[in-house]
Parts: structure tokens; C-alpha cells; sequence
């Protein structure tokens, strides 16, 4: 039998019974009170069904989310979470190769897979881009291209004779990103004096220093402490001259100047090149030390390093170069956990930049409450007491800033040293609609938690991915951050999630951090009512988010505030009935809104309007619609385009659960509005 039965289906089956009673109702109908027993009584999995049905095509979304809720019990895992891939560029897995080239690791009976996967992801012009349809990116290429060729592809190959032509159409090595640059001078493929400095002796400055380490995110921290040693060393693995990508030249074009400030830098950075031919050796010895000395301190039991690609494989390089033998236990624990964070199917082999089960469960966790399935039901709550044992209850980079006991979660499941603010908030959302009493160690837990996530508010109000006050911008215009990605600032989507959560739990908006988050959102709208996003595509993902925020706690559906962000939302749904939006919006805010639709932002869209009242408006029935005629047989939805945000405007995820958890949100909350079952506890 399955898991919900179609509820037309289940009220003939119900007719007859003395207890049935269907009372007409506003043109609609009441629940049979023997089928509301019948779905109560359903041991494997129960579904609590809307009081009252007032749309004809109920039975429809109730098929659909009956379908999708089966999906989900399918594919939990039998710990209890739920884990789906994370996708990003191929730089990820391009990477992959070129270390175990450095390292000397064999990946001989890889070949074919990495070969199949690489190939498979180029476009027909040639390039590999960040992200589907983007018509190709030139770092991307360029280490797609190198690790082709480190593979035993033949350069006069067709598939590698267009990526060179599009390479040397877009500037060639000389115009790619300082990342890959880093990548080539390790080859010798490009020189190491051109590339921007960062001292190692950087990592002596103390947290009271001005400039330091922890000024950084947590991200690029992770990245910059062992670069810095790589940098410092400047290693050359030559190359046999058939492995060369010397034709990848056009000539030094050089790095370009745009402000003041990437000029003044410039200056620092010769300054910084001197200092590098003539080091204070004992201050450098100390600082080599030091930085060894933290990048060992840092990593996972499990091998991890911040639980993202690049701290790990920066992290392997600089111990390698160190001389630390593959043997060796830090080395061998690192190597594993690259070879778990990679993937094979009929795509091919290849490596994820990071894995995302805490993420992915807190998320469907809300989206099947949301659609009605019971807490109590036991895999939901072997799901709750999986993230409850995920706590972080140890200090990490970001008491720095923040003395605030431990109590957040991170994304993944080994990174310990940072958890997030966006995983905790989602989490304590979800955890909050669970029985303290048939949950072990729930309310210690959710206590625990939200005085760190209160504790993360940054002094402008608002709250940032990993740390506090991790706002120097002026780090974003260093040569060496051609990626724009060296601070964590507070960002609206982040902070929108975090005045949900208080919303659930009943915090008033007088409260002090809810007034000064309230005070953050509203200060940061776009004139046009949107929100922009920072780890989901884009002003449709800010947007929803912030809306859900304000509202939970107690904003005025009719403020001018709501009201612009609903007419936005409108005037933004494609012609389909969906929504979508291009991730070439970060460096084109004109393209704000705008995209091919797609179910994650569809969802995120409906529950926008959800939010502020919009539940009967003619967008949000066609959203709704388009959601229905897009599901498929097996409860799923594709998608083909990345919804995710790594950096802005340079790395972009296609998070393969999104296309899934979100569609399933939107539909219950759907229901429970149109049914008058929508209350503070679900944020809206």
C-alpha cells in the first residue's frame, strides 16, 4: 500500500461508515472524520491531513506530496539523515588530479572515469563553465584542459583542440584567476614571481593585531594559512615537455588595476616580494613552524579540513612539501577524506567540493513537517535525534570573537571548528517541532543552541555564515583575492533565517537582537523590494528568506516593506507559472529575478508569497501549478541549473536535494495555508 492514499479514493472508501459526516463547507468539503482516522491509524507513516479542503485540485497537491514524502522515506539513510550530491564546477575534480600528481598518488584505475566525467561537462564551444549555460569560464577551462592532459589526453584531440582555441580567445593563462595561476607555477608551468604574495609570517599576527588571520573567513583562512606555505617554498614539479601547456600563452598581459586600493595593495605586495628574497630567518623559521603547527591543529579526526575542498588540498600540498611522507598519519587521514568526498555513477568519477548531510536533513525534515508528516513518527524522530548527536559542543576559530559557550552545527559531518549560523538556525527550526520528551537530550539541546546562534549577531544587527564582525572588505581588494571571497559579512538571507527561528520560538520583536535584526533587514532592501541572496541564487532566494524572517516575527503583512517584496515576487514569475533566476545576477543585478524556471526557486518564490498572506493570488495558484505538472512519477523533480551560491559571481553549487526538499516545503505550507492550518510555529 502506499504511504498516503489519494484522498477521493480514501473518502469513497470511508462512505457508508456512521461516522463519516462530509459537511459542505464554503464550496468546499470537510475531512471524513473515519478517513482522518484511517490516515491517523496508518502505522509506517502518518500524515495529518488539512481540517478543511477548499481547492478542487487538493487531492492533486496531496498526490504530489504523498509521492514526493515516499521519495524521501526511500532514500533516508539508515542512521537517519538524509545526504544527496553536491555539485559544482570541475575545477573540483580537475584539482583532484593535478594533486595526485603533486603528492604522487596513483589514480591509474581513475583514469577512465575522471576522463568520462571531464569530458562530459564540456560545452560545445569548447569551455567548461561555473555553472550550467554560462557559455564557459577561462580558469575553469584551463584546469579542465591541464587535467586532461595530465590523463593522457591528446592535445590534437578534438575535445581539447576547442578548449585551447577558447582559452586563447579569452587571454590565456596570463588573464586566468591567482587560484590556478598557484596551480600551473607547482608544474612550472607558470613563473612564481608573478603571482600576488601573502607571507607566511602572516600567521604570527595575533587576534589583537589589526590585520590577521581571523580577519578572514573561515573559508579563506583555511585556504590562506597553508598557501602561504606553499607560496613560501615556491615548489616546481617539472614537467615532460608532452605534458606542457605552454601553448596556453598569449603574452603578460599582467594583473589589472581598478581602484586606489588593488594599487595601494600592489605596492604592499612588491614590498612583500623583497621581504620574501630577504626574510628575517628567524622570524620566518618561527612562522613556518607555526603555520605547520595550525594547519595539523586544525584538521578532523576524520582527515578534514573545514570541511571543504580547498583547505584540504591546500593542507595536503603545504605538509608535502614540508616532508611529510604519505605515511604519515596526518597525510593518510587526509587522503581519505579526499577519496570520500568523491563520486562515481554513469557520469563518471569525480570529486565534490563539499558534502552536506546536516544541511540536507534539517531541510527535509522541515519540508515533510511542513506537508504534514508526524514528528512522532519513528523516522522522523530517529532523524531529529541524528541531528541533536551533530551538536558542536567544542571550541572552534570562531571564539575569537565570540565567547559564547559552544552549541552550533556545521554543514557537514566532520567540522567541528565551524559551525555555521544558516545549519543552526534551520536545525533549532526544526528541531523546536519535536516532543522534548520523546526526543533524548532535545531541550538541552535547542537551549544550548540558540544562545550561540543569538550570541553570532554581528554589532551591525545583522548575522554572517561563521563569524562575528568578519566585515574588512578592504581584504576583498588584496591581488591575491581575485575571487572576492576573503570576508564573511552579515548577509540578509542568513539573518532572515535566524529571526524565523526566534519567530518559532516566540522571541517578541522588543527583543533586543530580534530588534537590531529587524532593523538590519529593513536597512538592506533593495529599492525595487528584493533581497539579495549570499548562499542561494539570488534575489528570489533573499527575498523568500528575509519574508519569512520579518513575518515569523510579527511584521505587518500590510507594511510597505512586505508589500514591495510581494509585488517583486509577482512581477517576476515566468510565463510557465514558475520562477527562476540566473546566477549571472550577482554581477548583473539588472538580471535580478530572471531565469529559466526551476522547481528550488519556484518553491522558494510560492513560500515568499505564502508568507505575506498571498496564499489566494493568482501567482501563487499558477506556482503551485507549475510545481504539479513538473512533478515526476517517482515524486522528484530535475533540475538542471545550480540554485546554490558558493562565492558570488565565482563559484555556484547545484545542490541535488534542493530540487526536491524545497517543491515538498512549498506544497504543504501550501495546504495548510489555503486550509487556515498556517500558524506562527511554521514561520509564517
Amino acid at each position: 500500500m502506499n504511504l498516503f492514499e489519494n484522498v477521493e479514493a480514501m473518502a469513497q472508501e470511508a462512505e457508508g461508515e456512521e461516522a463519516c459526516g462530509v459537511e459542505e463547507t464554503g464550496g468546499g468539503w470537510a475531512v471524513p472524520s473515519a478517513l482522518h482516522r484511517q490516515l491517523e491509524q496508518r502505522d509506517s507513516h502518518r500524515f495529518r491531513s488539512p481540517a478543511v479542503i477548499r481547492s478542487s485540485w487538493v487531492p492533486q497537491i496531496t498526490e504530489a506530496i504523498r509521492k514526493s514524502s515516499e521519495y524521501f522515506f526511500r532514500t533516508q539513510y539508515a542512521e537517519g539523515y538524509w545526504w544527496s550530491e553536491l555539485e559544482s564546477n570541475v575545477t573540483i575534480t580537475a584539482e583532484y588530479v593535478m594533486l595526485a600528481r603533486l603528492l604522487g598518488v596513483s589514480i591509474n584505475g581513475k583514469k577512465d572515469g575522471l576522463i568520462k566525467y571531464l569530458l562530459g561537462h564540456q560545452g560545445e564551444n569548447g569551455a567548461w563553465g561555473l555553472y550550467y549555460g554560462d557559455g564557459g569560464e577561462l580558469s575553469t577551462t584551463i584546469e579542465a584542459y591541464f587535467a586532461l592532459k595530465l590523463l593522457g589526453q591528446d592535445p590534437a584531440c578534438e575535445p581539447l583542440a576547442r578548449a585551447r582555441a577558447f582559452i586563447l580567445q579569452h587571454g590565456g593563462i596570463e588573464a586566468s584567476r591567482v587560484f590556478t595561476k598557484i596551480w600551473l607555477a607547482q608544474f612550472d608551468q607558470y613563473e612564481w614571481k608573478k603571482i600576488p604574495s601573502m607571507p607566511v609570517e602572516l600567521v604570527l599576527l595575533t587576534p589583537d593585531v589589526y590585520f590577521n588571520i581571523y580577519e578572514f573567513s573561515s573559508w579563506a583562512r583555511g585556504t590562506v594559512v597553508p598557501l602561504s606555505l606553499v607560496l613560501c617554498i615556491r615548489p616546481k614539479s617539472p614537467l615532460p615537455e608532452s605534458l606542457s601547456i605552454r601553448e596556453l600563452r598569449t603574452g603578460d598581459h599582467g594583473i589589472r588595476l581598478d581602484s586606489r586600493i588593488n594599487k595601494l595593495f600592489f605596492v604592499f605586495d612588491r614590498i612583500a616580494k623583497r621581504l620574501e628574497k630577504r626574510p628575517i630567518r628567524r622570524v620566518r623559521r618561527r612562522a613556518i613552524e607555526a603555520a605547520k603547527n595550525w594547519i595539523v591543529d586544525h584538521q578532523e579526526e576524520s582527515g578534514d579540513w573545514g570541511g571543504i575542498q580547498p583547505p584540504m588540498v591546500y593542507s595536503m600540498l603545504a605538509l608535502h612539501y614540508l616532508g611529510f611522507p604519505l605515511s604519515h598519519e596526518v597525510m593518510r587521514k587526509g587522503l581519505k577524506a579526499i577519496e570520500d568526498f568523491c563520486v562515481e555513477d554513469g557520469e563518471g568519477l569525480r570529486m565534490q567540493s563539499c558534502i552536506s548531510p546536516v544541511w540536507d536533513t534539517a531541510l527535509t525534515l522541515m519540508a515533510l513537517t511542513d506537508a504534514g508528516v508526524d514528528p512522532e513518527l519513528p523516522a522522523l524522530k530517529k532523524s531529529a535525534e541524528w541531528l541533536v548527536e551533530q551538536q558542536i559542543l567544542t571550541g572552534g576559530d570562531w571564539q575569537f570573537k565570540n565567547r559564547c559557550r559552544p552549541g552550533g552545527w556545521a554543514f557537514e559531518f566532520c567540522n567541528s571548528r565551524y559551525p555555521d549560523v544558516d545549519d543552526s538556525a534551520v536545525v533549532l527550526n526544526v528541531l523546536n517541532r519535536f516532543d522534548p520528551k520523546k526526543v533524548n537530550g532535545l531541550d538541552p539541546c535547542k537551549s544550548r543552541g540558540m544562545d550561540w546562534l543569538i550570541s553570532m549577531q554581528s554589532s551591525n544587527g545583522g548575522w554572517a555564515a561563521f563569524d562575528r564582525n568578519n566585515d574588512m572588505d578592504i581584504l576583498n581588494r588584496i591581488p591575491f583575492a581575485d575571487t572576492e571571497a576573503m570576508v564573511d559579512p552579515p548577509t540578509a538571507d542568513v539573518t532572515g533565517r535566524v529571526m524565523e527561528v526566534m519567530g518559532c520560538w516566540g522571541y517578541e520583536p522588543s527583543h533586543r537582537a530580534a530588534k537590531r535584526g529587524i532593523a538590519f533587514l529593513k536597512r538592506i532592501q533593495e529599492t525595487d523590494g528584493s533581497w539579495w541572496g549570499r548562499w542561494g541564487v539570488n534575489y528570489i532566494y533573499g527575498t523568500w528568506s528575509v519574508l519569512r524572517g520579518l513575518i515569523s516575527m510579527g511584521e505587518d503583512l500590510r507594511s510597505p516593506v512586505v508589500r514591495a517584496a510581494m509585488h517583486w515576487l509577482k512581477d517576476h514569475q515566468n510565463s510557465d507559472g514558475g520562477w527562476g533566476e540566473t546566477c549571472a545576477s550577482y554581477k548583473q543585478p539588472e538580471l535580478s529575478g530572471q531565469g529559466p524556471s526551476t522547481a528550488s526557486q519556484t518553491a522558494w518564490a510560492i513560500m515568499g508569497l505564502l508568507a505575506g498572506g498571498e496564499e489566494r493570488s493568482p501567482e501563487a495558484s499558477k506556482g503551485v501549478q507549475y510545481l504539479l505538472r513538473n512533478q515526476k512519477a517517482d515524486g522528484t523533480w530535475d533540475e538542471i541549473y545550480f540554485t546554490g551560491t558558493g562565492f558570488p559571481g565565482h563559484f555556484y553549487i547545484r545542490y541535488h536535494n534542493y530540487r526536491n526538499c524545497f517543491p515538498l516545503m512549498a506544497l504543504g505550507q501550501y495546504l495548510m495555508k489555503i486550509n487556515g492550518a498556517g500558524g506562527k510555529n511554521r514561520g509564517a
